[in-house]
């Protein structure tokens, strides 16, 4: 059974898609999809922040993502593109969201809507901005990692 906040993600990638052909606006793409089939069961709060925040940072991401890339920017594939988008947005700007939880996420969305080997792709990719953007996260000692998972956050 899929957590509102996966299902958030599915449709923000689904959108930040979208939003790559058409450069619709945030509130447009949260407008429509709003009303899409089983939205009512994802975290709505979540899917703007993502939405919002990818549009408005995408250049600011794209360049932070840039040197962790085989290949330019405009050569990604529009599926591996949103979904390096949204989690490179939430490794950015949702410290609140553990690293791992936030690259396994994309890894399984990468699996679900992009290509064979999209997914090692994309975990490479973010695994290096985890490296740059949550170092202190990264290099927390083991018991602090586990006291950060039962610190009460919202479910992922």
């Amino acid at each position: 059974m899929k957590s509102p906040r996966r299902r958030s993600r599915e449709f923000a990638l689904q959108a930040m898609y979208q939003w790559q052909l058409a450069q619709q606006s945030p509130h447009e793409l949260e407008q429509q999809y709003k009303t899409a089939e089983g939205f009512d069961k994802a975290d709505a709060a979540l899917f703007k922040t993502i939405i919002v925040g990818v549009v408005q940072n995408a250049d600011t991401l794209s360049t932070a993502m840039t040197p962790h890339l085989d290949r330019p920017w405009a050569e990604v594939s529009p599926v591996e593109k949103a979904v390096l988008l949204i989690a490179g947005y939430e490794l950015i700007h949702m410290p609140e969201t553990p690293y791992r939880v936030i690259i396994n996420e994309a890894i399984e969305l990468a699996k679900f809507f992009g290509g064979t080997d999209g997914h090692k792709y994309v975990n490479g990719v973010l695994d290096k901005l985890a490296a740059v953007n949550r170092s202190e996260e990264i290099a927390a000692p083991a018991p602090e990692r586990r006291a950060a998972k039962r610190t009460p956050l919202k479910r992922h």
